[in-house]
């Protein structure tokens, strides 16, 4: 199994990064502006694998079809985009796995739905970015996930075949993605995983509880 996946390409927000807290403080600002009370951290945080949509349904109970979703998701961006390095960190457990993998001489990228005008910038202030082998975002392929383009991309940059990537996610359209894209796919226990299905339903080949068990699926602990 240490052969058969050359590269490891990762979700970013609840894979790589916690990015929660920026996240879930951009939607209380947002709430404080209207006149609400800011709501307990714990209330966003499984919700951040939906992007604007999963904070903005949390904090207003609003959906994409509401009359004033598009006004609040711009809001929300904007007042996002302003905190966004401010309290997002690499996931501790996590780090020790990039330094393995860069070890072994093993590429590692990230694939994420986040737009480009956030995920450049972030990715750039955690120092990944000349670490990375590759960097897709949400709009460098014509579609996103669950969609396979962006992880057929990714393999393409890195030079290899998908069916030597394993793809590491927090959330179904990941595994979803990483199928269809031919990718082997991991779910990543750590994150935030949504609300819904449980993850043991989603069809990933491998669930990790914790990122050092990553590197024994891969045979590098």
């Amino acid at each position: 199994m240490s052969h058969q996946y050359q590269a490891v390409l990762f979700d970013l927000d609840g894979t790589l990064i916690d990015s929660a807290p920026d996240l879930a403080g951009a939607a209380n600002e947002l709430r404080e502006a209207h006149g609400l009370p800011a709501l307990p951290y714990e209330c966003f945080r499984p919700m951040v694998g939906s992007g604007a949509r999963g904070m903005i349904g949390v904090a207003f109970d609003v959906g994409p079809h509401h009359e004033s979703f598009v006004g609040l998701r711009d809001d929300f961006l904007r007042r996002y985009e302003l905190r966004m390095t401010k309290q997002t960190r690499v996931f501790d457990a996590v780090v020790p796995v990039l330094e393995a993998l860069e070890k072994q001489q093993r590429k590692w990228g990230i694939v994420t739905n986040k737009a480009a005008r956030f995920t450049d910038p972030l990715v750039r202030s955690l120092g990944l970015h000349p670490r990375a082998a590759t960097v897709i975002a949400g709009d460098t392929t014509p579609h996103s996930k669950p969609h396979p383009a962006p992880l057929l991309e990714a393999a393409r940059r890195v030079g290899l075949a998908p069916s030597q990537c394993i793809y590491v996610g927090d959330d179904l359209r990941d595994v979803q993605a990483g199928r269809a894209a031919g990718m082997a796919t991991v779910v990543a226990g750590w994150g935030y995983l949504g609300a819904d299905e449980p993850i043991e339903s989603w069809g990933a080949e491998y669930i990790v509880r914790n990122p050092a068990d990553l590197l024994n699926l891969l045979g590098l602990a």
